[in-house]
């Protein structure tokens, strides 16, 4: 259900209207009939997920860091089953410790036809997968791009994905 809620399948119009009437004063939606704000419930029933359990906390990376550098690439590496030598070209430290989305991407599709093809573990499969998705639809920002891989440090223990809020 989560993927049905992905920022490409928005109603752009619909969107851009609500955005007018967005107020970041008071975190509230200004309509002729009043005001409205989006409440946690609203969250959990609209897009079908869980809002009970551990807290999400994202920027482990958020302000860059020559060992932080270093850690973003092992963890890259370890959590995608990619070469340490893949991962720091495709680290992207301008951008705030990301990867490209479509890097990414070809993690879940490997071309047949390419050279030196490798199948990562069903493991590292899924977490890029749930990286993608999250990126897609929770954590989609402005880029379009580029994905955040502080959202992949809370998938190193697959066994505790269903317990985040």
């Amino acid at each position: 259900m989560l993927i049905d809620g992905s920022y490409r399948k928005a109603n752009k119009e619909v969107v851009s209207s609500f955005m007018e009437c967005w107020h970041p004063e008071t975190n509230t939606f200004h309509l002729p009939f009043g005001e409205m704000s989006i409440s946690l419930e609203d969250v959990s029933i609209l897009l079908k997920i869980p809002v009970m359990g551990k807290v999400v906390v994202v920027g482990n990376f958020a302000r860059y860091t020559e060992e932080s550098h270093s850690d973003a690439i092992k963890m890259v590496s370890k959590l995608l089953g990619v070469s340490i030598e893949d991962a720091e070209d495709e680290v992207n430290i301008s951008k705030g410790l990301t990867v490209r989305k479509f890097w990414l991407k070809s993690r879940l599709c490997p071309k047949a036809s390419s050279r030196n093809i490798t199948y990562p573990s069903v493991e590292c499969t899924a977490r890029a997968y749930l990286l993608y998705l999250l990126y897609c639809t929770l954590f989609a920002d402005k880029s379009g791009s580029q994905v955040s891989i502080a959202l992949l440090k809370l998938l190193e223990d697959l066994d505790d994905v269903g317990k985040y809020a």
